[in-house]
């Protein structure tokens, strides 16, 4: 009984003992950091990499030779957009932030927990705010720190900081934050309002989704072409009626709520955008502009896909950049493709037949048909797909179609292509289909044909489809030697209000927005095709035609 006391108080000892010393040692490493880097990695809470510690704003001036919006790079990382968009005439601004290293964190580093910006400090300006202390910076920016040894474990710790710009401006990407004001310049101008925007925590995984055919056997694809979407609200060209809302239009803003329209009315389980998202011109921050329609397809958990035009890369960014933006966006297919074939954006996409099945029911394959025509003196006009870009089209569909991921479909499998700029043979009078939409303007296909028609037939692609041409919606039929059909190549008609429209002296009332579905009924192996409109028809399923049936091209 004397030995069983004895253990019991031993026990109890140690406990206090052990308790004592765990208190000890947080409170030391909570102040002194004293726990070796091993460790703090292994905290469930603990966030990787970097966390901000300031941030500034350096201002310049073309008149100073002298001056620099460039910190000392020692301590300070720019993020790399003139606030005034290189649009200001004398002042240039840029934001600069301090990061460090979580296992690199000194007792007299202070980590941000939160951002805002206003001419007030948020202290006395928001109810909420308690006693905070908020640190003032330029630009009417406001810093809450602290230097509290785990701050920097916290999901709440600001781990990233960017810029968008435009009073239109959102964030497309998850953890992230838009603030609700525009950072105080000096002498704006009619400059796009810069906004910053941050990120809390550590980055979040983004995963690929996997398009599949719906249970009801269908799968709906929505051809969005010709966005051209600018930095900020952006111009409207030929709007049509000019009277709509008082004679008001801002471009984005009326593309965008057609587009969010015409994507809750359709539902479509995918959506294409062939090319010209962003209008170079009006997007000296292509980035806020992508910004804009991948939001669209985001919040509503729609897969989508983009190739390019040739007005993306005429903004801020090139193609590849362009490309890398939009594929670690939630919900997006989009791929550069193999660097050993020209362009970017030569890739496909597997929808997989109904259920679990791990098998393909429809290939769709997207190609970059590049911008302007490298040769003007013989070939005037726009780039044509490359032969590197053909080889890899035919490797591919041949591969696919000896893969068990196709062979094992037991129904009919289909295949459809997506570009941007259309093929010379969209342009041969006896191909286009009446009843199938409007030709309102020449083509402005390649004035040298490298033959991707002839791949896609002898591939067994069942219809392709293009932009570009804005008010030219129609479909044609290419037929083979002994007239039966062989290939459909449509027009999608322009989406978006920031590129033009107009033709009143062919198509009455002028050219009104719109965007074309493609349905495709697995079971029948059927694919339905029509339009919507963004005035006038609404409702109505616009050109309504079946193009394909029993995996066979037909005639309409």
């Amino acid at each position: 009984m004397r030995y069983e006391r004895l253990y019991v108080r031993t026990g109890i000892q140690l406990g206090a003992l052990t308790c004592i010393i765990f208190l000890l040692v947080f409170v030391l490493d909570n102040r002194f950091r004293v726990l070796p880097d091993a460790i703090h990695n292994a905290l469930p809470t603990h966030t990787p990499g970097l966390v901000i510690t300031d941030i500034t704003l350096a201002t310049c001036s073309s008149l100073n030779i002298l001056g620099s919006c460039k910190l000392d790079t020692q301590k300070w990382h720019r993020v790399e957009k003139d606030l005034y968009l290189k649009k200001g005439w004398l002042n240039h601004a840029y934001i600069h932030i301090e990061r460090k290293r979580e296992s690199e964190l000194v007792e007299t580093d202070r980590v941000i927990l939160d951002v805002k910006v206003g001419r007030l400090d948020p202290t006395t300006s928001e109810k909420g705010q308690g006693a905070e202390r908020w640190e003032s910076r330029s630009g009417g920016i406001w810093l809450r720190r602290t230097s509290k040894r785990h701050a920097s474990d916290s999901v709440k710790a600001i781990t990233a900081v960017d810029v968008l710009f435009g009073a239109d401006a959102v964030e497309a990407r998850p953890g992230w934050e838009i603030l609700d004001q525009p950072i105080l310049l000096s002498n704006p101008g009619d400059n796009q309002e810069a906004r910053l925007t941050v990120r809390r925590g550590p980055p979040v995984p983004i995963e690929r989704p996997t398009p599949r055919v719906r249970k009801d056997g269908r799968f709906k694809i929505m051809q969005v072409a010709d966005l051209h979407l600018s930095t900020g609200l952006g111009l409207c060209r030929d709007a049509e009626p000019a009277e709509h809302n008082g004679g008001k239009c801002d471009a984005d803003v009326r593309t965008l709520e057609f587009l969010g329209s015409v994507l809750d009315g359709e539902k479509p389980d995918l959506v294409v955008l062939s090319g010209d998202q962003v209008n170079g011109e009006t997007a000296p921050d292509a980035q806020s502009a992508v910004f804009k329609f991948a939001e669209m397809f985001i919040k509503r958990s729609i897969p989508f896909a983009t190739i390019f035009g040739n007005h993306d890369n005429e903004g801020s960014l090139g193609r590849q950049a362009l490309m890398q933006l939009t594929q670690n966006l939630p919900f997006s297919l989009s791929l550069p493709g193999p660097s050993s074939v020209e362009g970017v954006g030569n890739y496909y996409v597997d929808v997989l037949a109904r259920g679990t099945s791990a098998h393909s029911a429809l290939t769709l394959y997207l190609l970059d048909t590049h911008g302007y025509s490298p040769d003007e003196r013989q070939f005037r006009g726009y780039d044509w797909l490359k032969k590197s870009q053909i080889d890899w089209f035919r490797s591919t569909a041949q591969t696919l179609k000896h893969s068990p991921a196709h062979t094992g479909y037991k129904h009919i499998h289909m295949d459809m292509a997506f570009i941007h700029i259309p093929l010379p043979e969209y342009r041969e009078e006896a191909n286009i289909v009446k009843g199938s939409g409007t030709f309102a303007e020449p083509p402005t296909a390649p004035g040298f044909n490298s033959e991707f028609k002839q791949a896609l037939v002898d591939e067994g692609v069942l219809a392709v489809s293009c932009g570009h041409d804005h008010v030219n919606d129609y479909c044609a039929l290419t037929r083979n030697s002994r007239s039966k059909p062989e290939l459909w190549m449509c027009y999608a008609g322009g989406a978006g209000f920031g590129g033009y429209g107009g033709y009143k002296e062919v198509i009455e009332g002028g050219y009104h927005r719109r965007v074309r579905v493609f349905e495709f009924d697995m079971d029948e192996a059927r694919i339905r095709t029509w339009k919507r409109l963004e005035y006038g028809e609404r409702e109505k399923k616009i050109d309504e035609m079946v193009i394909v049936e029993g995996g066979k091209v037909v005639a309409f």
